[in-house]
C-alpha cells in the first residue's frame, strides 16, 4: 500500500481536474474523480488500469471486477464493459493510471520471458488482481519521469518495458501472451472479436462468424463467451449502442438517424434497447452527459 499511496501523490500533484489527462508518455493515461460516478458503458482496450487511491467496480457480462488501491486490471481484448467509481471524495479523489499495451514491444518481450509455470490459464480477457512490489515500483518509477522530463525519452520506455516484463513473468503471463499469439481457439476468438468491431453495423449469422474465423458454430460460442462473458449477439449489441451513444453525443445526431447509422432498422427497438443497456432514454441520457461530460471517460 506504501507504494500505491506514493503513486497517487505523483499523480495529485500533475492532475488536479477530474477526468482522462494525456501524459508525456504516449501510451499512458491519468485519471481522476472526486466524487462517485453512474455506471459507464465504454469499450476498454488492451491495457493495464492501476488503481492508486479510491475504488471502482467494472462489469464485464454477469462478471463484477473490484479495483481498490494497489490492484490492477488487464485487458487483452476490445471489451464493452461497464465501469463506475464507487469510492471518491474532493479531499481523496479517485486516482488511477492507464498504459495501453504496445504490441510490438510486448512481442519482442514474449519471446525473450519464459512462461510462468504452476498458474492455470483463465481465458477470460479482463482480470483484476492484487499488484506485488516489484509491478508497484516499476509504476512508481514511470510517474515520477513526469518530475525529470529531461530523462523521460530515455528512461521511459524502460520503465513501460519493465512493466509489461513484470505482467508477462507474473501469474497473467498466459493471458498477456495471447495478446501476440495467432494460434489457438482463444487466438480465434480475438479474431471474431475483431471481426465484430469492424463490421457491428451489419446483421451476422454464428454460422458466417464461425466461418470467417475457423471454428465451428458451437465452438465459436462457447469460447466467446469464455473470453467475454457475452454471446457474439451481445457483443455486437453493445457496439451499436456504445457507438450510437458516441455519434449523437459528438456529432449531435438524432435519435432515429443514429440508429439507422449503427445497423439498427427500428427506432423504436433501439429507444428500447438503449434504455435497457443505459438507463434512461437516448435524450435525457445525452442531455445527462453534456451536463457532466466527465462521467462518459471515467468508466
Amino acid at each position: 500500500m506504501e507504494k500505491a499511496t506514493e503513486i497517487s501523490a505523483v499523480i495529485a500533484r500533475h492532475v488536479s481536474k477530474d477526468g482522462l489527462h494525456a501524459t508525456p508518455i504516449e501510451r499512458l493515461t491519468l485519471a481522476r474523480s472526486s466524487t462517485v460516478t453512474m455506471p459507464m458503458p465504454n469499450v476498454y482496450r488492451p491495457q493495464l488500469c492501476l488503481v492508486a487511491q479510491g475504488q471502482k467496480e467494472v462489469t464485464l457480462g454477469d462478471r463484477v471486477f473490484r479495483y481498490a488501491p494497489g490492484r490492477y486490471g488487464i485487458v487483452t481484448y476490445d471489451l464493452p464493459v461497464t465501469g463506475q467509481v464507487v469510492e471518491a471524495t474532493p479531499a481523496k479523489p479517485y486516482l488511477c493510471l492507464f498504459l495501453d499495451f504496445d504490441p510490438v514491444m510486448l512481442g519482442e518481450l514474449a519471446s525473450r520471458v519464459p512462461a510462468p509455470h504452476g498458474t492455470p490459464f483463465q481465458p477470460i480477457g479482463k482480470t483484476v488482481s492484487d499488484a506485488d512490489p516489484d509491478l508497484l515500483d516499476a509504476a512508481l518509477r514511470l510517474v515520477r519521469l513526469f518530475d525529470d522530463p529531461a530523462s523521460l525519452p530515455v528512461l521511459g520506455p524502460l520503465a513501460e518495458q519493465e512493466i509489461l516484463y513484470r505482467l508477462l513473468a507474473g501469474p497473467d503471463g498466459a493471458r498477456m501472451r495471447y495478446i501476440t499469439t495467432s494460434q489457438g481457439r482463444v487466438a480465434q476468438v480475438g479474431r471474431a472479436i475483431t471481426w465484430i468491431g469492424q463490421n457491428f453495423r451489419e446483421r451476422f449469422s454464428m454460422e458466417r462468424l464461425a466461418s470467417e474465423v475457423g471454428m465451428s458454430p458451437s465452438s465459436l460460442h462457447e469460447h466467446f463467451r469464455a473470453v467475454t462473458a457475452l454471446t457474439p449477439l451481445q457483443f455486437q449489441k453493445q457496439f451499436r449502442l456504445q457507438e450510437a451513444r458516441s455519434l449523437m453525443l459528438v456529432q449531435d445526431l438524432d435519435t432515429s438517424t443514429a440508429a439507422f447509422r449503427v445497423g439498427y432498422e427500428s427506432p423504436s427497438q433501439f429507444s428500447r434497447e438503449y434504455r435497457r443497456h443505459f438507463g434512461e432514454p437516448p435524450a435525457r441520457d445525452i442531455a445527462r452527459l453534456r451536463a457532466s461530460p466527465d462521467l462518459a471517460v471515467l468508466a
